[in-house]
């Protein structure tokens, strides 16, 4: 039995879930609730990053079965113990982690819908995204060469520290983003900012990705643009992630390499033979024959004449 599903819950899976099943829900959930494409939902983000740290980690998962939240706070995971949600992000999805980051700029992840066939047959998308790029104008200085300035309220960090006090004695510290620089740690004068992105440095622009989606491929599976994330000065571009994600289809499911599907047949069918045409994936057409079989003919009968005995023992017909 297990103690507690809350973790279960908020990634949407039952507490017997596969951990293929788990990963899954973990992808669509991170996609979706992103800080980059939903700001306010930062708490849903790390609830979904917590629950997929203990459920796709076996030992962890076993001891959140039996004992539940408390269990993994007492085990030495949790309570300030958790990874950071975007390092489980980054891991999951291929990126760097916290380190990586700060000499490159981040990752961008896109999930891109495709069908049974697409997997199949391979296909080609294009998928069009707006991205940063260093303004070609003032090559990323944001103004005039010998312009720019470190911010003399916060020497160029781009933070203020504010010590208050709380009780006697007893000070805090507190550090914010700097109000003079908004978080740059440079100034311009605004008659030397550079006109086409004024003093941002950047500007955006419209890139159209071609997505070759290759015979066979899986889904989950990602396709990496080397460098085609956001450009930032100071930093090697991020890469743009695409992660694939199957559409389920109404006749056929993949199990691996293979595909399978359900046929319904008639008794008769199944007594005396048939013979039926499906088609494939990619437009081929297959005869699918069955042929009659002596043994199981009298192995069906058998039963059916076992289930009339039995209906009439129990009054279930007249007779």
């Amino acid at each position: 039995m297990v103690k507690e599903t809350a973790y279960y819950e908020i990634l949407g899976v039952k507490p017997n879930a596969p951990s293929e099943e788990i990963k899954k829900a973990y992808r669509k959930l991170a996609l979706k609730y992103h800080p980059d494409k939903n700001p306010d939902e930062g708490e849903k983000f790390k609830l979904i990053s917590q629950a997929y740290e203990v459920l796709s980690d076996s030992k962890k998962r076993d001891l959140y079965d039996q004992g539940g939240e408390q269990a993994i706070k007492e085990g030495g995971v949790g309570g300030g113990g958790f990874s950071s949600p975007m390092d489980i992000f980054d891991m999951f999805f291929g990126g760097g982690g916290r380190m990586q980051r700060e000499k490159r700029g981040k990752d961008v992840v896109h999930q891109l819908a495709v069908s049974l066939e697409d997997l199949y047959n391979g296909a080609t998308r294009k998928l069009a995204l707006k991205k940063n790029v260093i303004c070609d104008k003032c090559d990323g200085f944001g103004g005039k060469k010998g312009a720019v300035e470190k911010c003399p309220n916060c020497k160029g960090r781009g933070i203020e520290i504010h010590v208050q006090q709380i009780g006697p004695g007893m000070v805090q510290q507190i550090q914010t983003m700097c109000s003079e620089c908004h978080g740059q740690g440079e100034q311009i004068n605004p008659k030397d900012r550079c006109k086409n992105c004024n003093g941002r440095k950047i500007v955006k622009e419209r890139k159209i990705l071609e997505v070759y989606v290759d015979k066979g491929m899986q889904d989950g599976q990602k396709i990496t643009f080397h460098g085609e994330g956001d450009q930032e000065p100071g930093l090697e571009p991020g890469d743009v992630i695409i992660v694939l994600d199957q559409k389920d289809h109404d006749l056929f499911r993949r199990h691996g390499n293979d595909l399978v599907m359900k046929m319904e047949i008639l008794l008769v069918e199944a007594l005396c033979g048939f013979k039926r045409t499906i088609q494939t994936l990619d437009k081929r057409t297959l005869l699918i024959t069955s042929n009659p079989d002596a043994a199981r003919r009298a192995e069906i009968f058998q039963h059916f004449l076992f289930r009339i005995k039995r209906a009439k023992v129990d009054g279930w017909c007249s007779r």
